[in-house]
């Protein structure tokens, strides 16, 4: 018998306990120890009925993702469901942490389910490209009905324990799932109840086959924000087969709709991006055994829009912070502003009615640097100049207390500049959050030359507490995400000097499936802050200068590279700018050409990708799947493209190469040549992906 699934007979009734940590994964052993157990017990005369449970922290949660790309080991988790399905005897699942994935599935296969209060239940494979391919499209409509198993599927979130029981997803909230789930089992045999076996029991599916519409409404509902994804689609078809098939013929839909996504670009996207993610968190260069510093206060410098999104993070996460600002007015201004968002989150149901008053009450705000003094972590979001960055250290310097942490949410400059205006550049680093800072879920962490290793740790540790995702980079201009945005930058700019038009470049972006394009971003940001940079810089840029100089902003102003509508964000393509760029042209003797969506694309994507090349070369991100890490987290990069790095593997590296040539001669702009490592691979008929593997 299997030495992961053990079995303990009380009285007739046989516990059976999954001990697989860290969090019961089905892997193959885990599979043929419930089966071993599950027959041994119904063979056995003396146990009439079975309890289902796991040790440790956590219910079974989810399939063992690690075997997806290996050949499949008997027995199949199919094969268990049935076993559990067809027992003879009473099966309860008791479930405690979560149930997610297989482990639902598992469950669902059970005749009766108990869980403890804090338990959540769930099918997240929908977020990994897949649907559940173990009969959970068929058995979870049958247990909660169609318009749940449509929310649960499609969107991937968990049900928490009383959400279940209302729904008649489990049968009772115990106090402990072991001793709850012998009861329950006692209770079923004392009343003699009869098994419930959801493939059996159409009673929940009833009122969708009279009205399909119950259906069909819930599947738009859930699925308004999925464009370019294939597996909500493919979720959305297996549930519906359970309302027209027979169970048998459905889960044979099921199986057929899993198989396919299973081997698809999408899902390998999205599993590569769940392992990115997790690796991104392992720092290089952290001598075993570092420890990050303890965190208790934290201070944040600036109450503009930066730092009053990053205020609003930690106190979203339940951390109280100190909010400085120069003067009362704009820190009044900051506090009104962080209160108007809450409120409107409350008011479109995205928090509770209480939590404005809790979450504001989280944030004091004050005038002045000299109270930061208490603080172990500070996160200075002042303007993005050198000098007031350098001025505002200086000042921390003087007031911090020894072995705080100061970190700088700056976007492009160098680290490096602002710690050495300290006496202590070991205790300086980077924060660069992303705006909206409340929402968006990259930080990325800057390590400069000097800074400390469990200062960067604490950086890394204070992000995952307030629910950002963490990528450990270099000092250089503009790090790893906006130094790659730059090359796409630089290429839309030229596009429009070639005949495109800023319609036709977003178009193709965001056919892509990247959220904006770069010009609609371009007036949603604002037109002036680059032209005001470019004025100070000394360089033109002759179609946007014009269109600042016709004083279009972008949308503060209603037009910028489009129009907009009176309270509207929606770009409207404008016949002035297009003459305004023909005017332009004309001027500097440039004639428009036609060009491709296929160019456009390759021309947005493929200089970001040489970048990339580039960062990894000079070891300004430690490995492909960070740089991926920040494009999905930081910039709406679609996960079901699985970042810049991965694509280019997926697309090839060699053609990459080669038209990054052809544009660099077509251009005269020999940056986009391939950079050496990018040429190397291609030649050698490797894949970014290698290089983790030493390659």
């Amino acid at each position: 018998m299997s030495e992961i699934v053990k079995a303990e007979h009380r009285d007739g009734i046989a516990i059976i306990t999954v001990d697989n940590p860290p969090v019961n994964a089905l892997s193959a052993a885990v599979r043929r120890g419930i089966l071993e157990q599950v027959n041994a017990a119904v063979a056995d005369p003396k146990v009439q009925a079975i309890v289902l449970t796991c040790a440790g922290r956590t219910f079974i949660a989810g399939a063992d993702i690690t075997e997806f790309n290996k050949p499949p080991q008997p027995p199949s988790l199919h094969e268990v469901i049935d076993a559990l399905d067809a027992s003879p005897k009473p099966i309860v699942a008791a479930i405690h942490g979560t149930a997610l994935g297989g482990g639902l599935e598992t469950a669902l296969g059970c005749h009766f389910r108990v869980a403890v209060k804090s338990a959540k239940l769930g099918l997240p494979e929908v977020k990994l490209g897949l649907l559940p391919g173990a009969g959970g499209t068929q058995r979870l409509p049958r247990a909660v009905g169609p318009e749940l198993a449509v929310q649960m599927i499609l969107g991937g979130n968990p049900i928490s324990a009383a959400e279940a029981l209302s729904h008649g997803l489990i049968d009772e909230v115990v106090d402990d799932t072991v001793a709850g789930g012998e009861a329950f089992a006692r209770k079923v045999l004392a009343e003699q109840r009869s098994l419930r076996r959801l493939r059996d029991d159409d009673s929940k599916l009833a009122a969708a086959r009279a009205d399909r519409s119950i259906f069909t409404n819930a599947v738009a509902a859930m699925t308004k924000k999925a464009r370019g994804f294939e597996a909500p689609f493919a979720c959305a078809d297996a549930i519906g087969a359970a309302i027209d098939l027979p169970f048998d013929e459905g889960m044979k839909r099921e199986r057929d709709g899993f198989l396919k996504l299973v081997v698809g670009d999408q899902s390998k996207a999205q599993r590569y991006a769940f392992f990115a993610e997790r690796e991104a968190a392992k720092v290089a260069g952290v001598p075993e055994g570092t420890k990050p510093r303890p965190v208790a206060k934290v201070a944040v410098i600036g109450a503009g829009t930066m730092g009053g999104g990053i205020a609003m993070s930690f106190a979203n996460a339940g951390i109280p912070v100190t909010l400085i600002e120069t003067g009362e007015q704009p820190l009044q201004r900051g506090l009104g502003i962080m209160q108007k968002n809450y409120e409107a989150s409350a008011a479109r149901g995205g928090l509770p009615p209480d939590a404005p008053a809790k979450r504001m009450a989280l944030i004091t705000g004050v005038v002045g640097l000299e109270h930061v003094k208490d603080a172990d972590l500070i996160i200075e979001a002042v303007f993005e100049t050198m000098a007031v960055k350098k001025e505002v250290f200086s000042a921390l310097d003087a007031y911090a207390k020894p072995g705080a942490v100061l970190a700088s949410n700056t976007s492009y400059l160098n680290i490096d500049a602002i710690a050495s205006v300290t006496k202590r550049p070991q205790d300086v680093l980077g924060m660069h959050f992303f705006s909206p800072a409340n929402v968006m879920k990259l930080c990325e962490i800057v390590r400069g030359v000097q800074t400390a290793p469990d200062a960067l740790l604490t950086a890394v540790t204070v992000a995952k507490a307030i629910a950002k995702v963490p990528v450990v980079v270099g000092v250089c201009d503009g790090f790893v995400g906006n130094r790659m945005l730059a090359a796409r930058s630089n290429q839309a700019e030229k596009l429009l000097f070639e005949g495109a038009l800023p319609q036709q470049v977003d178009a193709v972006v965001t056919k892509f499936g990247m959220p904006m394009g770069p010009f609609a971003m371009g007036d949603l940001a604002g037109l002036d802050i680059g032209w005001r940079s470019r004025q100070d810089r000394g360089i033109k840029s002759e179609i946007a200068d014009a269109l600042c100089e016709a004083g279009r902003f972008g949308q503060k102003t209603g037009k910028g590279y489009y129009a907009y509508e009176a309270g509207s964000r929606a770009p409207l393509p404008d016949p002035e700018v297009e003459a305004l760029i023909n005017d332009t042209l004309a001027k500097l003797g440039l004639k428009r050409r036609e060009i491709s969506d296929q160019e456009i694309l390759e021309r947005m994507i493929y200089p970001m990708i040489n970048e990339g090349a580039r960062i990894l070369e000079e070891k300004i991100a430690a490995r492909p799947s960070d740089i991926d890490v920040v494009w999905i987290y930081g910039y709406g990069w679609p996960v079901y493209r699985g970042g810049p790095m991965f694509y280019a593997d997926l697309v090839g590296l060699k053609p990459i190469a080669e038209r990054l040539s052809h544009y660099a001669k077509q251009t005269n702009d020999p940056s986009l040549e391939p950079a050496p490592l990018l040429k190397r691979l291609a030649d050698e008929g490797k894949t970014f992906a290698s290089l983790a593997k030493g390659g």
